[in-house]
């Protein structure tokens, strides 16, 4: 039974096993090609929008009737298989490799071929019915096809970026409900402020993070512009009059996306503007999480000699020396994944800026930096609701007695005593150990006991009147 068919390409002939769809020059990128050892097939939407670029490109041609129906139809249903996640185990390139993104492009070329040479009733690397160059990649190169199929996947990649990021913003900020009544002390540059409630510091976390909601989505936008009939550098060398109008239109169609063709098809080439600013509004919300686990770890650290206002989750022993320890690790974790992130932003700036002349053969590592970002800061949103966000719990009456025995509550009388007067407070508190009330109201008879009580009640502590 024979094994391999025979493929070549003009540098020469090799053995490809039969039962497989990818071709010759799929197998010259594997070969050459081993960096991060993660293939393409990873990243199912990727493979996905490659289909929708191949069926739209397809559709386009046999409208203009530049690609025999029969061939089109063919392709255009391997491409349907191929969306669907049939063939997914045939993208084994390597998601960083050289060539501008030449060899994901041939991979999808090869495996819709033979896809579509099945259908037709043919065997796989009969390409003299339906060629990966000819037919699959009719009207295309790899500089408007990956760079869209790209986009396409982006975009569907950050819904459920989005929706993870959400769910994370609404579970802070239903412990921010659930804490309301929680008086505590706020601090800044890690020393004693003024009171707060504790629900204000969680509704605060999931506001901080509602906004980058907004931000992804004008990222969206920003790389909903596509070079589809570019096709190598602008010009539309290949394509038939026409197509890139209604290629877009089509893909419009089978993604469901507002996809829109850039009005220039030289500039829409070459730039990855819109890369850079999407990895920023990434590295932007690593930032505010990274932030935000340092507040979780803070607030939890003791739990005898800490802060020790709110409870973390346990979920597992935290020394192989210290019994009993139990470390704050999904805060630590985002935070690593956000570090991370951070530096994928530097690798997509660093490549967008490498780009010369009429192409940035720099994509390929722009998408694994893209990628994978999105894909950590996905589980690191899922992570950090599941297994921390919900299950935090809060030292009530701790945290309240921070906030009566802190010095920081004299900020309360600076409209009744005066700011000198209330620093002369503070510093005996300091020095002497005593608390605010005792010198203000017990020793001094500064404030009388109801007048006290009129300032620090819990609603006036965490929405401040003015009382003088």
């Amino acid at each position: 039974m024979q094994t391999s068919r025979l493929e070549h390409d003009f540098l020469g002939e090799r053995a490809i096993p039969t039962d497989v769809y990818y071709g010759i020059q799929t197998l010259r990128a594997i070969e050459n090609f081993y960096i991060t050892g993660i293939p393409l097939k990873v990243e199912p939407l990727f493979v996905q929008a490659l289909a929708y670029v191949k069926k739209g490109a397809a559709m386009a041609n046999r409208d203009l009737g530049v690609l025999e129906a029969p061939i089109a139809e063919a392709i255009i249903k391997a491409c349907d298989r191929v969306a669907a996640g049939e063939f997914d185990d045939q993208f084994l390139t390597d998601m960083i490799q050289g060539g501008a993104g030449t060899s994901v492009n041939m991979n999808a070329n090869e495996v819709i071929a033979n896809v579509a040479l099945e259908i037709m009733g043919r065997q796989k690397g009969e390409y003299e019915f339906c060629h990966p160059n000819n037919h699959v990649n009719f009207s295309q190169s790899t500089n408007d096809a990956y760079p869209t199929a790209f986009r396409i996947a982006l975009s569907n990649k950050l819904v459920g970026y989005s929706k993870a990021l959400g769910e994370l913003a609404d579970a802070f900020h239903a412990k921010g409900e659930e804490f309301r009544n929680v008086l505590k002390m706020g601090r800044t540059q890690l020393q004693d402020a003024v009171p707060m409630s504790m629900g204000d510091e969680f509704h605060a976390f999931a506001t901080n993070l509602r906004e980058e909601l907004l931000r992804i989505e004008d990222s969206r936008r920003l790389i909903s512009e596509i070079n589809m009939g570019a096709t190598a550098i602008g010009t539309g060398v290949n394509a038939p009059q026409g197509y890139a109008e209604l290629v877009t239109q089509h893909l419009r169609t089978i993604t469901g996306l507002d996809l829109s063709l850039a009005g220039d098809l030289f500039e829409a080439t070459y730039d990855t503007g819109a890369y850079v600013q999407l990895s920023g509004v990434l590295k932007r919300t690593a930032v505010k999480l990274s932030k935000i686990c340092n507040d979780l770890r803070l607030l939890s650290s003791g739990p005898r000699a800490g802060l020790y206002e709110i409870n973390l989750p346990p979920l597992q022993p935290g020394s192989s020396i210290m019994p009993g320890k139990v470390n704050p690790v999904v805060p630590e974790v985002v935070n690593q994944t956000a570090f991370y992130v951070i530096g994928a932003d530097l690798t997509v700036t660093m490549a967008a800026e490498a780009g010369q002349l009429q192409l940035n053969v720099m994509e390929p590592v722009i998408s694994f930096a893209l990628f994978t970002s999105i894909s950590y800061l996905t589980n690191a949103c899922h992570t950090l609701r599941e297994k921390c966000v919900v299950g935090i719990t809060a030292n009530k009456q701790h945290a309240e007695s921070l906030v009566h025995n802190s010095i920081g509550i004299v900020t309360q009388l600076n409209p009744v005593l005066g700011y000198e007067t209330s620093a002369e407070i503070a510093k005996e508190a300091l020095l002497m150990g005593k608390s605010v009330y005792q010198i203000a109201v017990t020793e001094r008879h500064l404030l009388t006991q109801a007048k006290w009580d009129e300032i620090f009640t819990f609603e006036n502590l965490i929405r401040p009147g003015f009382i003088q």
